[in-house]
């Protein structure tokens, strides 16, 4: 029997991280399948079928507009019945990184799965351009998110973002905050969140890399993960022992789902 949980890699024309995300799910114990969201409005797949929803990186129908909305207005218009019964669901888990990450807070999945309500942004990097390289991050540990088991210390994601500036009211950063659920903040080097350009590469504020919903079974994240789950992707790896940050993030999802099963 097949215990794997069963992954739908959801991808839209110009996603372009969905190979990367199954291939990180299908080590990490998943059992992934990439479907084109056409295929969901379609019929032809459906997202009760499966136990994670994972919403790749890249640029879905080129950012028109701004980074994810099209997506975003697809799924809540077109398929907002399926993904409220999708969530409610007690064994299901949702991971959106970068693309995904801005999808899922313009769908109002996150931070509180008010669905078609915006209640957050990702906005222009401070910058003022695409950012491209790592950065160092680091887990909440009160964070209500259930996937950071053994997340610990310092941790290094790549990352690729021109639109990863978090901002909220002041008041819903601090709904945020009191509800427990920033997953992850831009640090220093000795593991201190900060605002300050280059370790926070977008000005996000209070640092937020990413959040969860109120359940703890949504994440949503600028950096790339599944761009980390072998020592060979470190630009390093040559020098000495690189541990691996991203593979734990996945195994932690599938175990979570596993339980449920």
């Amino acid at each position: 029997m097949n215990n794997k949980p069963k992954v739908l890699v959801l991808k839209a024309d110009g996603t372009n991280r969905d190979e990367e995300m199954a291939f990180a799910f299908g080590i990490a114990g998943g059992d992934p399948e990439i479907v084109h969201v056409n295929e969901l409005r379609k019929g032809l797949r459906k997202m009760s079928d499966y136990q994670i929803l994972a919403l790749p990186g890249g640029f879905a129908y080129g950012d028109d507009i701004v980074s994810g909305k099209i997506l975003a207005i697809e799924l809540t218009s077109f398929l907002g019945d399926e993904m409220k019964k999708f969530i409610e669901r007690k064994d299901t888990a949702v991971l959106g990184v970068c693309n995904g990450f801005q999808v899922l807070v313009r769908t109002g999945l996150l931070p509180f799965r008010n669905i078609g309500k915006m209640d957050v942004t990702l906005t222009n990097n401070d910058s003022g351009h695409f950012e491209c390289r790592w950065v160092k991050v680091k887990a909440e540990r009160s964070s209500k998110c259930k996937f950071l088991t053994g997340l610990e210390g310092i941790i290094w994601y790549p990352i690729a973002h021109g639109e990863g500036k978090f901002m909220a009211s002041e008041k819903t950063m601090k709904e945020i905050e009191t509800q427990k659920l920033v997953a992850f903040r831009y640090v220093r080097r000795k593991g201190n969140s900060t605002q300050n350009y280059p370790d926070n590469p977008n000005g996000s504020l209070n640092a937020i890399v990413g959040v969860s919903d109120t359940t703890g079974r949504i994440l949503g994240l600028m950096p790339h993960p599944e761009c980390f789950v072998r020592e060979q992707q470190h630009p390093n790896w040559r020098r000495g022992r690189v541990r691996v940050d991203g593979l734990p993030l996945f195994e932690n999802i599938v175990e979570s789902v596993k339980e449920k099963l």
